[in-house]
């Protein structure tokens, strides 16, 4: 028995679903360190509902953006990384009280970091793959409308869809006629779960650090550290 999901009425009320099936909004809570620690629990760790989840979402904010901006397909492409990045997916599994109710080991716990924005968004992706199975699309459109699009006017008013590595470029070209480089600091941890340290230069001046759980990932978060300076 576990206090946190013997009773998901709560979360339920939370997130406006109701669900047929409890064991899948129980199974979208459960991360994969939980099990290691309790390998008795019924239920599997939640990165098969993540995968589900991520494609959905992915699908219906894309069908909104096509149906609702007649804009270039660069710029839906950066409005819709702006919607489902790990960040502002966290942010939204916060806004949810979705960390009240996680699945994790004792070390995962105690981690605030990086981490566990990278849990937090996953788990909101397993939670819309679990709504996906229980209910249809329909109810995962309005879960999606009214949670995480109701967060685009304010993206787009204050431009948090541009790219970050391209607005500092702009800006480091602008004021110093120089382009950013990137150079991996650091990585470690396993294949599965790599994590990357990055730092961005001008010429040979270390500017600002990144950390991401892919290169990619590392060097946006650079570039937007490096924004904060400019």
């Amino acid at each position: 028995m576990n206090q946190k999901t013997d009773n998901l009425t709560g979360l339920e009320e939370i997130l406006g679903v109701h669900f047929k099936n409890k064991n899948l909004l129980k199974t979208a809570l459960t991360h994969k360190s939980y099990l290691n620690e309790h390998p008795k629990a019924s239920q599997e760790h939640n990165e098969r509902l993540e995968f589900l989840g991520d494609a959905v979402l992915e699908f219906l904010v894309t069908d909104y953006l096509y149906k609702n901006f007649n804009k270039p397909e660069g710029e839906m492409t950066a409005l819709r990384a702006s919607l489902v990045n790990s960040q502002q997916l966290a942010q939204v599994a916060r806004i949810l009280k979705i960390e009240s109710y996680l699945l994790l080991s004792k070390g995962e716990q105690k981690d605030k970091g990086r981490a566990r924005i990278s849990i937090l968004a996953n788990a909101l992706e397993a939670i819309i793959g679990a709504i996906y199975l229980d209910q249809g699309i329909e109810k995962t459109r309005e879960f999606v409308k009214a949670n995480i699009l109701v967060h685009l006017p304010e993206i787009i008013q204050k431009g948090k869809f541009q790219d970050p590595k391209s607005r500092f470029q702009e800006i480091a070209q602008e004021k110093f006629a120089i382009t950013p480089t990137y150079q991996t600091l650091k990585e470690w941890g396993p294949d599965h779960q790599r994590e990357f340290l990055v730092g961005v230069y001008l010429d040979k001046k270390l500017i600002a650090k990144g950390h991401g759980f892919s290169k990619q990932e590392a060097e946006e978060e650079a570039a937007r550290e490096a924004l904060k300076y400019f």
